[in-house]
């Protein structure tokens, strides 16, 4: 569906529903002021989405972040107003929610170890008691389908329990539950898809059986829109789910059939716990042991919409729900297109390193290390960038890449993100992106990549890719550096300098001959 010309829809294009549409649209305060809204969780996969829509309804919109550059990275970030704190913080709460009337509360904490559920209780708790006291007139938040009359998963009880502590709170709520969220990106779909892709004959756990009612991105996206125009005096808890019910063996293949894959093989197995297909699942797919775990827990029960209390609330989006294979050609086509707006693959890692780079003046006195080369290049500084830029994920590391796959499995086999992560998009790179075992700490467009490792190391570690323009062309430089944590930090760095060489010297000639041969194509081109 096509859409005029904005420059909110264009890094990238929004899919439906824009927010513009008048069913979603904000209404104007009785002093014809625009409603403010209080988004946490909006450098997260929904939240990332819901922002610009907002914006597009006419919603004055101020984040709560831990990172304000993170914000600012954000197409939108220069047109909302961002509180820097974290959510769990009394007095960044308290700041957050002066003035606001709608508050979306959107984080969750599964990636933060066996302490989410604690994390999220005080977060909801917080938001409970400074939205009361600053009089918001609504929160919404987004938890996760599930049944009532059984034990649920710790993911599902603590989504369950934030519900429950919003709900009972003074500022009326409205908590849509939702079951599997179907888009480009989205933790559960990329499950989906590499379970699908990898394994033409899988055994599985018991859970495949189950039923489901997947609902895609889109949709989500709608219901929260319009959730923040119904009646103030709502307080309640409402399913939402797409047309179709189905097993989750019928999901992956389904996938399959989209994607033109033949179908799948599936197994049923008693003996899979989810301790067990957790770390299968983790070592398949690029969805790391710490979210599978989760996400596989979520799977244990049936979860379909128990009653339709949410079409007397919200009517179903005008031109209906979307289809679960039509979600898959949506998410598919995102893909191709290099047009995915947000993905888990850029959720903070618990655990790892996050302060920046220390200045080079910092330095003295500490012990670093660093590995440092140089190289001309007859191509041109935009050139030698747009390699730079394209760096990991399916398009890898330029050099020794079974190297890199060995430290990524590695890595992944500790606990970490492992290799396999790999990034949102293929050419588009912004602040806080997570780039396979990296975090993009600072981007100069067309001169300066700084990457942060997230990888398990004993120390902090960052690795930087510029170009400086010459007259003869340019000069692509690169930098690892290294600060080690003790004798077994120094004796990492040492164990590591035999494959430095392999792997650092490739890259330098590897980026400086890809941005030379396109450069020449180019030219040749341009002569023809």
């Amino acid at each position: 569906m096509s859409h005029e010309s904005d420059p909110l829809l264009d890094h990238p294009p929004l899919s439906t529903p824009f927010g513009s549409e008048p069913e979603v649209r904000a209404v104007p305060k009785a002093d014809g002021r625009a409603p403010l809204v209080l988004v946490l969780g909006a450098s997260g996969y929904i939240g990332g989405r819901l922002v610009p829509r907002l914006l597009q309804g006419g919603y004055r919109v101020r984040t709560l972040s831990r990172s304000a550059a993170r914000i600012g990275a954000m197409p939108w970030g220069d047109d909302v107003e961002v509180v820097e704190g974290d959510a769990a913080d009394a007095e960044a709460m308290d700041r957050a929610m002066v003035d606001v009337d709608t508050v979306y509360v959107l984080v969750h904490s599964m990636s933060s170890g066996k302490d989410y559920g604690r994390l999220d209780r005080a977060i909801a708790i917080n938001v409970a008691l400074h939205g009361a006291a600053h009089k918001v007139a609504r929160f919404i938040y987004l938890s996760g389908l599930h049944p009532d009359d059984v034990e649920l998963s710790p993911h599902l009880a603590s989504r369950k329990e934030v519900g429950d502590i919003l709900l009972a709170s003074a500022v009326p709520t409205v908590v849509l539950e939702a079951g599997v969220v179907i888009g480009a990106g989205s933790a559960s779909f990329e499950m989906i898809r590499h379970l699908t892709e990898v394994l033409p004959y899988m055994p599985a756990p018991r859970w495949v059986r189950n039923s489901i009612q997947p609902i895609a991105v889109r949709d989500v996206l709608y219901y929260l829109l319009a959730a923040a125009r119904v009646d103030e005096s709502t307080n309640g808890t409402f399913d939402i789910g797409g047309p179709d019910v189905m097993l989750y063996s019928e999901m992956m293949n389904g996938y399959a059939a989209e994607a033109g894959l033949p179908q799948r093989h599936i197994a049923a197995l008693p003996v899979l716990t989810p301790g067990l297909a957790s770390h299968w699942v983790g070592l398949v797919t690029p969805v790391p042991r710490q979210i599978a775990r989760p996400l596989v827990e979520s799977l244990l029960h049936s979860c379909v919409v128990e009653d339709d209390a949410i079409d007397d609330l919200i009517p179903p989006p005008p031109e209906g729900l979307t289809g679960y294979r039509e979600a898959v050609r949506w998410a598919l086509g995102r893909m191709e297109l290099d047009q995915v707006e947000t993905s888990w693959v850029d959720a903070r890692v618990t655990g790892a390193p996050s302060d920046p780079m220390p200045s080079d003046p910092d330095w003295t006195g500490r012990t670093v290390f660093e590995d440092s080369r140089r190289k001309e290049s007859s191509a041109d500084p935009a050139a030698v960038w747009k390699v730079i830029s394209q760096v990991g994920g399916a398009t890898g590391w330029y050099s020794a890449s079974v190297l890199w796959a060995t430290r990524g499995l590695i890595d992944r086999l500790s606990g970490g993100v492992g290799q396999r992560r790999g990034r949102r998009g293929f050419g588009n790179v912004k602040v806080g992106d997570a780039i396979d075992v990296w975090r993009v700490e600072r981007v100069d467009p067309g001169r300066l990549l700084r990457l942060r490792a997230e990888m398990r190391v004993p120390g902090a570690a960052w690795l930087e890719l510029g170009v400086n323009p010459t007259d003869e062309g340019s000069e692509y430089w690169q930098r690892a550096v290294f600060f080690p944590r003790g004798l077994t930090g120094r004796l990492y760095w040492l164990s590591m300098l035999p494959f430095h060489g392999l792997i650092f010297s490739g890259m330098v000639n590897r980026i400086v001959a890809i941005a030379e041969d396109e450069a020449d194509d180019e030219a040749a081109a341009a002569a023809m």
